[in-house]
């Protein structure tokens, strides 16, 4: 493990944003691609992202040895992984076992989505809102609009949009297949997971737990990295209590950090692959300070607002933005923007990470990767 010197005689370690990183990616499973099962690294990572519907097949790709997209439709078909709201009270793609436990813990997060939401439902009860809306889906997946009109038969004067958020801010909510299996396109429909899982589950929320196995996929952090992972507040009491099992650091800014005290924590010098990550991959949205894989100078090049573009991880770092083209019965082209110059050397591995993506996730028999300064991919 790479520090630097202790400032003062029983003071923390100070860990750079180098040490930092590789501690991440080694969680990650991106300084080398695990022969884990893909349901074992969705339920390891805590989730993927899943605001749009291939990132999830992305993440995988980057972090497993093998992997093909039907191992993770196999398991959502199989209801073993599902699509749900959760972490910052977006779609992520969760363990059957993690939808039924986390949703709850989170729901502080969700509750606020919903307040935003509240002056523009005057004389609307709630309570009946999840109420009609759970009876409704639990009938037969319904689509957003299928729910709102619904609700609208209720409240007429109601605004539409607002009483879709309720439904989808009161009740967990998952998006029922084909919605999200790989190449098959599907609109969203959505029922509740106990109806979807056929079971309510058994495990209850611990938050003490999830903030345990946080550290085990992106420590160490701060209280703000993981307040920021999860969207919720006031864990600072909840760190002070797990205190005594847990080792600590400080970053360059004297931000303490805690960390698992067998997690491994490599040094700064061992190398990262290039490696290809989807638009809201959580290692880029994970910390409050993400500057353990996106330099400070670089904050904000790989998105603006709810615009995202998929990220290269260069030597650890994001150093480019990338788009794969793959029309019908033409070559499959990956376009590589730096944001930074990659040496020679770099983009041999960054083609040959690209190429190793094209095969895996296109039917392409020819391909070729493109490099360039970075403008703007949506262009």
């Amino acid at each position: 493990m790479a520090v630097k010197k202790k400032t003062a005689a029983g003071a923390a370690p100070v860990l750079t944003p180098r040490a930092l990183g590789r501690a991440t990616l080694e969680r990650q499973l991106l300084l080398r691609r695990a022969g884990m099962s893909a349901k074992d690294a969705v339920a390891h990572l805590v989730g993927l992202q899943a605001q749009n519907t291939r990132p999830p097949y992305y993440q995988l790709l980057a972090r497993l040895q093998g992997f093909r997209p039907a191992d993770l439709s196999v398991l959502m078909e199989s209801r073993e992984v599902v699509r749900i709201v959760t972490l910052r009270s977006t779609i992520h793609t969760h363990t059957a076992d993690d939808a039924l436990t986390l949703r709850p813990l989170v729901q502080p997060a969700i509750d606020r989505e919903l307040n935003m939401f509240r002056k523009r439902l005057p004389g609307v009860d709630l309570d009946r809102v999840r109420e009609l809306s759970r009876a409704y889906v639990e009938e037969a997946p319904r689509t957003p609009k299928e729910i709102r009109t619904r609700l609208l038969t209720e409240w007429p004067d109601a605004d539409p949009q607002a009483l879709g958020v309720a439904a989808r801010c009161l009740l967990p909510l998952v998006q029922a297949t084909p919605r999200g299996l790989w190449g098959i396109s599907g609109g969203v429909t959505l029922t509740t997971v106990e109806r979807w899982l056929g079971h309510a589950g058994e495990g209850a929320p611990d938050i003490e737990r999830a903030v345990l196995r946080y550290f085990g996929a992106f420590g160490p952090a701060s209280v703000k990295d993981m307040q920021s992972w999860a969207g919720l507040t006031r864990l600072k009491e909840v760190f002070e209590r797990l205190r005594p099992r847990l080792t600590t650091f400080r970053d360059e800014h004297g931000v303490e950090l805690f960390d698992l005290p067998d997690a491994p924590r490599p040094a700064e010098d061992t190398p990262a692959p290039p490696r290809f990550l989807p638009e809201f991959d959580n290692v880029l949205l994970g910390h409050a300070d993400r500057t353990r894989v996106i330099p400070a100078p670089l904050k904000g090049l790989n998105g603006v607002g709810n615009q995202t573009w998929g990220s290269v991880l260069v030597d650890g770092f994001f150093a480019a933005v990338w788009r794969l083209d793959a029309p019908r019965d033409a070559p499959a082209v990956v376009t590589v923007q730096e944001v930074r110059p990659l040496t020679p050397a770099e983009r041999d591995a960054v083609t040959a990470e690209a190429a190793d993506l094209i095969t895996a996730m296109t039917p392409a028999a020819e391909h070729d990767v493109r490099f360039g300064r970075f403008v703007d991919l949506a262009r």
